[in-house]
């Protein structure tokens, strides 16, 4: 990717980025819409990655360009970008993470040349957001010289997403691309937040099923997920749902409208099944972390309604399959992809399989990944 990248920098703007930094996709592992409520999530970051190569200018102007888009997108350098929208919307996520920058104490780049390049599928619930905002911010820190803590940078794109791109985030996304670990799973208490790695057996293997359906976050469903959230947190009388047990739930049902203990439920039973993998994996019991991840999908299908027939069907028919320890949604849900936990043995046979029956039910076929874990965000070489 550094080379391709290296290639379309010249050809976009006739020279060689400075800075290059990359940032990898992330698997939501188990923690689905836990982290916004104060929870805890285990992710996955893995070996598929966003670069980003920044030059600078001197003649005050930013210019944005992605090799995935014709053309470069031009704006006056400045501490207050303005949200873009249409085909240049896509920039809004680095633009996000300039306006951030004052609100962390560090200086915005001034006049740069900027492209991005990724071999991370956009949409299918792997963050390529995400990537994108770190990758960008230690290319951005790089270039005007100057540094931040690890944590620092994650808040600090978790910020401009919130803030300036429109979607209501934890710190999952972010926390999960930038502190990363090969062969390592990301723990993120996220009322801290707090990070820390749990080793992952060596034996366990990941498939992405992506359904290339339609994954679209600011487009409000997100959201309202996250407004129902905070009004059943508001009802119980606590700031966050983290702060409610299964029990203390159950016992208070009545003051909760149906939907609302609902999305609730699925939220504070999906914090206990995080607890419960992490226990799981400790111990190396692989199957019992594929029953937790199962579960963890019928809850959104049921509870949480972020699930979609094409999702659920590729749970069925994975789980279905000895070779599979368990499979669920794995981002914000509403389209995007599955993750199926896997043996060593579970390989392309089988996944041609699942790829068929599914594109004789819905009739396009699903993009097939065979992720490994991959270390987290940094400078290139």
């Amino acid at each position: 990717m550094k080379d391709l990248l290296l290639e379309e920098f010249r050809a976009r703007f006739g020279r060689t980025p400075s800075v290059i930094a990359r940032a990898p996709g992330r698997i939501e592992f188990i923690g689905n819409h836990t982290d916004y409520n104060g929870g805890t999530v285990l992710g996955a970051s893995i070996d598929r990655d966003v670069w980003v190569g920044v030059a600078p200018r001197d003649d005050g102007q930013w210019r944005l360009a992605t090799a995935a888009k014709d053309g470069v997108v031009t704006l006056p350098a400045g501490s207050g970008p303005a949200r873009q929208s249409g085909e240049g919307s896509w920039v809004n996520y680095p633009l996000g993470v300039i306006a951030a920058f004052p609100e962390f104490g560090l200086r915005p780049p001034a006049g740069f040349d900027f492209l991005a390049v990724s071999d991370l599928p956009v949409g299918a619930g792997l963050s390529s957001s995400a990537a994108l905002e770190l990758a960008s911010a230690l290319a951005f820190l790089a270039s005007s010289g100057q540094a931040a803590p690890r944590e620092t940078v994650v808040r600090l794109c978790r910020h401009a997403e919130n803030n300036f791109v429109g979607v209501p985030c934890g710190i999952l996304d972010q926390g999960v691309s930038g502190f990363g670990q090969r062969n390592h799973l990301v723990f993120i208490d996220c009322r801290g937040p707090v990070f820390a790695t749990v080793p992952l057996p060596a034996e366990a293997r990941f498939w992405i099923f992506n359904t290339q359906t339609k994954h679209a976050l600011v487009d409000g469903l997100y959201a309202v997920r996250h407004r129902e959230c905070m009004e059943a947190a508001a009802r119980l009388g606590v700031p966050v749902l983290a702060d409610v047990t299964p029990t203390a739930l159950g016992a208070a049902e009545a003051k909760l409208p149906p939907m609302v203990f609902r999305r609730s439920k699925h939220v504070v039973e999906e914090i206990a099944r995080v607890d419960a993998t992490v226990a799981a994996l400790c111990t190396g019991d692989l199957a019992a972390v594929g029953r937790l991840l199962t579960a963890s999908h019928r809850s959104s299908q049921h509870l949480f309604e972020n699930s979609t027939p094409e999702l659920d069907f590729l749970v069925d028919r994975l789980t279905a399959a000895p070779q599979v320890h368990g499979a669920r949604l794995t981002g914000g849900g509403f389209g995007g992809a599955v993750m199926a936990l896997t043996t060593a043995e579970f390989g392309d046979a089988q996944a041609a399989a699942v790829v068929a029956a599914y594109a004789g039910r819905f009739g396009h076929r699903p993009e097939v990944l065979h992720a490994q874990t991959g270390d987290g965000a940094a400078m290139a070489d």
